[in-house]
């Protein structure tokens, strides 16, 4: 009687540890504070110069950050505002909306988020569940801007993440098609060789970050997309 009362205690007292480890190697994101100084940053150079009205605000991840020299040249002649903060994740981008995307009253905003989400294991139902919350909350306050939704690019340090980045991908596809103030840009299949593997000429020595020919693809695949969509606002500033 003993023996198997402390069987049933062994079996009980590990099907606990199983539960509490599995909630403890539950992916959450970071706390967004630690891109305070970075939003600070933003908030004291829209007070130096205010933002151009009515533009398109390039917000997301250091792909968005190391595209800010040429944002303006490879975007041409649309109006934008770089706005990225390297390092950032789509929860990032929703808890700062209210202090950097809507204060500027942009008319469409081109996002590239989810990389450094993948890269810290959250699942893509829980990105997009974030980016959903982001739309929210955009439209809550700027119903009629449009969002275009950058997809999230292959990489060579991250191409053993690349079914969760396609999953992710395809979530956020999907989505984008049911809203009309919704749009995804694929940079992801240009940015993959014939075989479907990525094009190591695109990327930085760090294997994650894209070089000016990488940066080269984005242009010639995000402009003709807000050119067709946005240029006719262009002309209404």
């Amino acid at each position: 009687m003993l023996k198997r009362d402390w069987l049933w205690t062994c079996l009980i007292l590990a099907s606990a540890c199983h539960i509490t480890y599995a909630q403890e190697a539950a992916p959450s994101y970071p706390n967004p504070s630690r891109f305070e100084k970075d939003i600070l940053a933003f908030e004291e150079q829209d007070k130096e110069s205010s933002p151009p009205e009515n533009a398109i605000l390039c917000y997301g991840s250091s792909s968005i950050r190391f595209w800010h020299k040429h944002l303006a040249e490879d975007l041409s002649p649309l109006t934008v505002i770089p706005r990225g903060f390297g390092g950032s994740n789509m929860n990032d981008a929703l808890f700062f909306a209210d202090r950097v995307v809507i204060p500027a009253k942009p008319r469409a905003i081109l996002l590239y988020e989810g990389d450094n989400d993948i890269g810290q294991k959250i699942p893509p139902e829980k990105i997009l569940e974030t980016f959903q919350s982001f739309v929210d909350k955009i439209h809550s306050k700027l119903p009629d801007t449009r969002i275009y939704v950058i997809a999230v690019k292959p990489s060579i340090l991250r191409w053993r993440m690349w079914p969760t980045i396609q999953e992710t991908n395809q979530l956020l596809s999907e989505v984008c098609a049911k809203n009309p103030q919704l749009t995804f840009i694929d940079i992801a299949s240009p940015m993959l060789t014939n075989e479907g593997l990525p094009r190591k000429e695109l990327f930085c020595n760090d294997r994650l970050h894209m070089n000016r020919q990488g940066y080269e693809i984005w242009r010639d695949t995000i402009r003709p997309v807000l050119i067709t969509s946005e240029g006719k606002f262009e002309t209404q500033k």
